[in-house]
């Protein structure tokens, strides 16, 4: 048996929301689950607490996570680098051959002692290799991202930016329906392709989008997980 993946994702893991799409794309390569809050307890009187000490600072754009229970919660970066150290290392210590950081937030460099991959490089070089110089619309989460993410993604693309929210974590078939309205605004704006541009958005919501849209969908999980899978298959 092949050596497996590591899964790092910002919130809690397993990440039961995840499993369905991404184990297709992993052609039987074997993966290792850990979150940088597992340390963290978000239940009973002292949930306040545990989403304070994790939560963005003042001004700062916010990333979106789920929690082990399927509810959201907001993170800033200098909270989460020392905990996503931590998942690394606990994935390493599985034996992962590499690892993936499953969000699509920008990171600095952290310890690792084996090759260690991150889902935003991956996607966005990907999506300018596929998209050129044509009007992308590109999905986030929170409306507080939407400045922010168009400030990266406009330094990469070629061609235009639109940016709008939807939130994956939203409670039953919510996501459902922001994903399709949001999808068919950018349409409206001109975007010739969508990126839903979180780990959050599923495959049932790239094709909401895409029935919605009328555009071709690039989802952020797929690329992600299907070129870590490449990497560990090359012997990573």
């Amino acid at each position: 048996m092949s050596a497996p993946l590591g899964l790092v994702t910002i919130g809690q893991a397993p990440r039961t929301d995840l499993h369905e799409d991404a184990a297709p794309l992993l052609a039987g390569i074997p993966f290792t689950e850990h979150g940088a809050l597992d340390e963290d307890r978000f239940e009973g009187p002292g949930e306040a607490a545990a989403r304070a000490a994790v939560a963005p600072a003042p001004g700062e754009a916010p990333l979106v996570s789920r929690l082990r229970d399927g509810r959201s919660v907001a993170l800033g970066h200098h909270a989460l680098l020392p905990r996503m150290e931590r998942a690394v290392a606990r994935a390493e210590a599985d034996g992962a051959a590499a690892t993936l950081v499953l969000c699509t937030g920008n990171f600095p460099r952290l310890a690792a002692t084996r090759p260690l991959l991150f889902a935003e490089p991956l996607v966005q070089r990907a999506v300018a290799a596929i998209t050129g110089d044509q009007p992308v619309g590109i999905l986030c989460p929170h409306p507080d991202q939407e400045r922010d993410v168009a400030r990266r993604w406009t330094a990469l693309l070629d061609g235009p930016v639109r940016v709008t929210g939807a939130d994956p974590y939203a409670p039953g078939d919510a996501p459902l329906d922001q994903v399709a309205r949001a999808a068919a605004g950018l349409a409206r704006r001109g975007a010739a392709w969508i990126v839903l541009d979180c780990i959050g958005y599923t495959e049932r919501m790239r094709r909401a989008a895409a029935e919605a849209a009328g555009r071709p969908v690039l989802l952020a999980r797929s690329l992600a997980v299907r070129l870590a899978a490449e990497a560990v298959a090359a012997g990573a």
